[in-house]
């Protein structure tokens, strides 16, 4: 299948550079996930959508100032650090740029020596392997020297360092914020428990995927990073009844929908409580196992994102789609509206 096939245009203007001032009150592109039938909606339209025995999953995860900058300690040159993942204590995954200038055993100073890196090795696609060395506690540190990694597609400064986390985000690892998350209020959950909508949480951190593009010509060449997950017991019996007592699961956003897909392919179906590492590669062809429905922002074109949402919805449902929400100037990626497959 070749990756051309999942292109669309975009007018560069309809790239959201900055996120609403209301977090609820962005635009929903509503479609029939069998018939490709369309409604334009906002937001907070949603809860019309659902009805009593659904089960919304939501990612908890919380993005850390991932991006540091540095600068080596035997040449004074300028060095980025993306983290991407944590391997062992303090031993990092990172992307880094130039990578070029930075070889095995370069050491990398940031903040005037308040966090020192070293270089323990050189991976591919200009990954490095970093161990920190500091005194005190790492994730202060972090927040006083890291910056929001946020997509390069966004030129704008993020005024407001929360408007990149969700209302719900609990458990930090993550390089880039699962957006599709960005949309809810506290209130707005509360509605939809009120309305007996279950809410239920898992855990992916998002990683390098995010940012690599796909450089292949055929789709099933391209190789997935892996990325780690977690469920807990509760958020499994939720899910496992809610398929029982015929109910709709709905992940938000694709790092949801990954999970709950990776979870159910391991276990015939079923949910349970586990943990790991996940480099599932969903597109069209793909059968699903765990959702019923997805609620997702607008992706890149050509990438993983809206393969997997053409893998739902069928490719050129989600093509007439996206040419839709172009036409009628949806806010797109990040910072963008949102569609509801169901």
């Amino acid at each position: 299948m070749d990756v051309s096939k999942f292109d669309y245009d975009l007018p560069e203007e309809l790239i959201a550079q900055t996120p609403l001032k209301n977090r609820d009150s962005s635009k929903l592109l509503v479609m029939n996930k069998n018939s490709g039938e369309i409604q334009h909606k906002i937001f907070s339209d949603l809860l019309g959508f659902l009805t009593e025995g659904d089960t919304l999953v939501l990612n908890n995860t919380k993005v850390i100032p991932a991006r540091l900058f540095g600068v080596k300690k035997d040449t004074g040159a300028k060095i980025e650090l993306l983290l991407l993942k944590e391997e062992e204590n303090h031993v990092w995954e990172a992307l880094v740029k130039p990578a070029k200038r930075l070889k095995k055993g370069t050491v990398i100073e940031f903040g005037d020596g308040l966090l020192t890196g070293i270089c323990e090795a050189e991976l591919v696609e200009g990954r490095r392997k970093i161990r920190f060395e500091f005194t005190g506690i790492f994730n202060e540190i972090l927040d006083q020297l890291g910056e929001m990694p946020l997509p390069p597609y966004i030129q704008e400064q993020l005024e407001e360092k929360d408007r990149y986390q969700t209302v719900y985000a609990e458990h930090s690892g993550s390089a880039a914020a699962p957006t599709a998350g960005l949309h809810f209020t506290k209130e707005m959950l509360e509605q939809l428990t009120e309305r007996r909508v279950n809410i239920a949480y898992i855990t992916l951190h998002v990683g390098l995927g995010t940012f690599r593009p796909v450089s292949v010509e055929n789709v099933k060449d391209h190789m997935m990073h892996s990325e780690f997950y977690q469920i807990n017991e509760d958020t499994a019996t939720v899910l496992n009844e809610t398929k029982k007592k015929g109910g709709r699961i709905i992940a938000v956003g694709t790092t949801s929908a990954r999970t709950l897909e990776t979870i159910a392919r391991d276990h015939h179906g079923k949910f349970v409580k586990a943990s790991g590492w996940t480099d599932i590669f969903i597109y069209p062809g793909y059968s699903f196992q765990a959702i019923d429905g997805l609620l997702t922002n607008f992706h890149l074109p050509k990438s993983t994102l809206v393969m997997l949402v053409s893998a739902l919805a069928g490719r050129e449902n989600i093509l007439h789609a996206y040419n839709n929400a172009v036409a009628h100037q949806y806010r797109f990626f990040s910072f963008g509206d949102a569609m509801l497959l169901i």
